[in-house]
């Protein structure tokens, strides 16, 4: 079992970013990467499409025979976490907007939230909001547009620049000091807007926090594997699997596949 991939999947190429962190902290271990780019996004498709997909995500894992799979969506986690937790016998890892250290850190108390329709309006999102938020503002903006850029390969392009500029306008009026992005996919924005934002406000991912929860799960169930060489990748597409390799760098081979 040790021996067998870790399994990940996305609305598309954002939770490569994800991957990327796995694959950082965790070289050695398999890993099987799903991008249901034809799909994306998945925020504007309500709460039982997106856990229609994620069922179909987690069945062709399964069928792969991956021994934990990570959902590398926010909006996914956020919608159908739940279920999948509920009706699998394997162990599930999920990503949500890094609400707590923001919230913590906030000298403002004011912060942004950068995030997909999908996650701000979902039950879960509210909960992690109240629970750690109370005390502080909250300037949620839908990110409208900017996963669709992303996944047509227009990442770098004037339109993200203007999205941008006018998504950050009214967080930076705000004065907020942090801004937290919401979406997988937005981990890619970060170049963008460092050059954007003032210095003094932080950005926050989820990417490393989800990367060690990972290997957590894994050393309490005695699923880490222990070989010296490094693990096999495989990457899938529904997708333009250039879009993915683009993100990922040359020497990894994508694969396109109708699922």
């Amino acid at each position: 079992m040790n021996k067998k991939p870790i399994g990940i999947f996305d609305s598309g190429v954002g939770g490569s970013s994800i991957w990327k962190e796995i694959h950082k902290l965790l070289p050695n271990e398999h890993t099987i990467y799903l991008a249901d780019s034809k799909f994306a996004p998945y925020g504007p498709k309500g709460s039982k499409k997106i856990k229609e997909l994620s069922i179909k995500n987690v069945e062709l894992l399964l069928s792969k025979e991956c021994k934990v799979i990570v959902v590398a969506c926010n909006t996914a986690t956020t919608n159908a976490i739940a279920y999948l937790r509920g009706h699998y016998d394997i162990p599930f890892v999920g990503i949500e907007p890094a609400i707590k250290p923001a919230a913590l850190n906030s000298k403002t108390k004011i912060v942004g939230v950068l995030a997909t329709k999908g996650t701000l309006s979902s039950a879960l999102f509210h909960k992690t909001a109240s629970l750690y938020g109370h005390d502080i503002l909250k300037i949620e903006q839908e990110g409208e547009g900017i996963v669709e850029l992303i996944e047509s390969g227009n990442l770098y392009s004037v339109e993200m620049t203007r999205l941008l500029k006018n998504y950050l306008e009214p967080m930076i009026k705000a004065n907020i000091d942090y801004l937290v992005l919401g979406c997988t996919h937005y981990s890619y924005l970060i170049p963008i807007l460092k050059d954007l934002l003032p210095k003094h406000i932080r950005i926050i991912d989820s990417g490393q926090s989800v990367a060690r929860q990972v290997k957590s799960i894994l050393q309490t169930n005695h699923l880490i594997n222990f070989q010296f060489t490094p693990g096999r990748n495989k990457f899938f597409t529904n997708g333009n699997p250039e879009v993915l390799t683009s993100l990922l760098g040359n020497h990894f081979n994508v694969d396109f596949l109708d699922f």
